[in-house]
């Protein structure tokens, strides 16, 4: 079996760069020298390409992860801080959605964009649940409306803090305040004792939010069916996820009803120096 990691000599300018921003120094590195890897290498790296896309001459190569899928960065797609600013706090929380599907495509290309998004220890534990029948997500948020009702009779003091009761009745005339009437639902699970897992699917989540409305689609976090998911068993047998699996966060996606022209101010931000 060839060495995790081969430098071609002949263009490697020895400056150690990849050795520096290894995340688990498994590569050895002495000036003058060549970097190579370190002894059980295979047993210690992440996987996680950090040696082989710093590398400023491309003279590293990875065995398991080929050279062919690192795309250069194109400077001339860099935000700028202005246009970050401005990205970023345009977003919204879209609550409000068109009658109108949106393509399998396109919920593929949020959740590939949301895959490159930081897990702990490049674990990439996130899987996808995607339902995207307006139909069975009615019939999702009715079963957290019945979630709400053992909760109002279960854990009264709970279920007042979460504002159930009002939530419930609202269900009952109509108005879906529980998934809103979105067209897609999407739930990032993973296994249930992963401790990477709550971290690499929230992240996850809120990358493919942002994406999402680079690609004219908007989201909301669904903190209700979230909830429910975690303990309710008609739930929790509905989405029937994977032995072991639990639910770290869901978002209901689709095209926004309205669009939005202002920017509205927040808190100022409460920072301690040290």
């Amino acid at each position: 079996m060839s060495l995790l990691l081969e430098v071609n000599e002949q263009t490697c300018n020895q400056d150690g760069i990849c050795a520096a921003v290894c995340p688990v120094g498994i590569i050895r590195f002495q000036k003058g020298g060549y970097p190579a890897p370190v002894s059980k290498a295979d047993e210690f790296c992440i996987r996680c390409g950090h040696c082989v896309a710093v590398c400023p001459t491309g003279s590293l190569a990875h065995r398991e992860l080929p050279a062919g899928e690192f795309v250069p960065v194109r400077e001339d797609l860099r935000l700028s801080p202005e246009h970050c600013e401005h990205f970023l706090r345009s977003r919204r929380s879209i609550r409000n959605y068109m009658d109108r599907q949106v393509p399998r495509h396109e919920i593929m290309r949020l959740i590939d964009l949301a895959r490159y998004a930081p897990s702990g220890h490049n674990s990439q534990c996130a899987e996808w649940l995607v339902v995207d029948d307006r139909e069975e997500v009615r019939r999702l948020a009715g079963l957290v409306a019945d979630w709400m009702r053992w909760m109002i009779g279960h854990k009264p003091e709970l279920a007042r803090g979460l504002h159930l009761e009002a939530t419930v009745k609202r269900w009952e005339r109509g108005d879906d305040i529980i998934l809103r009437g979105a067209p897609v639902l999407i739930v990032a699970h993973a296994e249930r004792d992963n401790r990477m897992a709550p971290s690499t699917c929230t992240i996850a989540l809120t990358c493919l939010e942002l994406a999402a409305t680079s690609m004219g689609l908007g989201g909301c976090w669904a903190g209700y069916f979230t909830a429910a998911a975690e303990t309710f068993p008609p739930l929790r047998e509905a989405l029937a996820l994977p032995e072991g699996h639990h639910t770290f966060g869901s978002m209901m996606v689709g095209y926004p009803k309205f669009s939005y022209h202002r920017l509205p101010p927040r808190n100022p931000p409460k920072v301690t120096w040290r």
